[in-house]
């Protein structure tokens, strides 16, 4: 068996190169569904169907008993439909993971009171940072931005306009006077140069490739049944639903070399 990864383009292959990194023996498969990127301006009901779609390949044609929902987007819109329908019905041996609470959790550890969260349109609108966090922690305020045009610059080697527009995103958070920022999508990570150069050095950046690949190995560590099914011959397979140069070009800067991104058909 394997551990999946499931994301609405390539931006989760920066979490995948760090729980690799972690996991280095551990067989993998990430599942990218590039053609229809980005999930931030889908409907609810959208999203939901491209990633049932997605998890069903992994679960029943890759051979994965653990899927990590990498896409913030889709972990709010159709995770825990997810957890108590589809996988219930279907596998319930086996688990479906998202990314917010691992990061919420992380993030209180900074044990800062004013929170910024860099989102797409759909994750904002969802509220379902706010609606954990306060759970958590209630006295913690969250500021949000909506972040519409970063992911298609990213997956579309728009890098040259990041600067300018990232700025105007996150002036109101920084007029807030927050003391972290949560980046809110895998594709975020890719920013943190960028970031870097236009935070006040007192400013957290909370991205999540530096999350999920620990709290993954400690998942598995305290749930040896799955872990030990897990193949070890380490292991990665590439899937998405469209490729083109410019996919494998952005891929290769993400990843860092050049996945074999292989086209899948749902």
């Amino acid at each position: 068996m394997r551990i999946g990864f499931f994301d609405s383009g390539l931006g989760g292959l920066m979490i995948l190169k760090a729980a690799r990194q972690t996991l280095p023996r551990h067989d993998f498969v990430y599942f990218g569904d590039t053609l229809h990127l980005p999930y931030g301006g889908r409907s609810n009901d959208a999203i939901y169907a491209y990633t049932e779609r997605a998890i069903d390949h992994l679960l029943r044609k890759e051979d994965c008993n653990l899927v990590i929902v990498a896409c913030n987007t889709a972990s709010a819109a159709a995770l825990r439909r997810l957890q108590q329908g589809y996988l219930a019905e279907n596998f319930p041996d086996r688990r479906v993971l998202g990314v917010v609470i691992p990061t919420l959790e992380a993030t209180l550890e900074y044990g800062c009171k004013k929170i910024g969260l860099l989102a797409t349109e759909r994750l904002v609108q969802s509220q379902i940072y706010q609606m954990e966090l306060r759970k958590l922690d209630p006295e913690i305020e969250i500021f949000a931005a909506a972040a519409p045009l970063l992911v298609p610059l990213i997956e579309n080697n728009g890098q040259k306009w990041l600067p300018p527009i990232l700025a105007d995103y996150i002036a109101p958070l920084l007029e807030q006077g927050i003391e972290a920022l949560i980046l809110g999508c895998t594709h975020y990570p890719f920013l943190r140069p960028y970031l870097k150069e236009l935070l006040p050095p007192h400013v957290q950046i909370i991205s999540q490739d530096e999350i999920i690949p620990a709290k993954l190995a400690d998942y598995l560590q305290r749930h040896p049944e799955i872990d030990s099914a897990i193949g070890r011959e380490g292991m990665t397979k590439f899937l998405v639903t469209d490729v083109t140069n410019n996919y494998i070009r952005t891929a290769t800067e993400i990843y860092g070399t050049a996945p074999k991104l292989e086209k899948t058909v749902l």
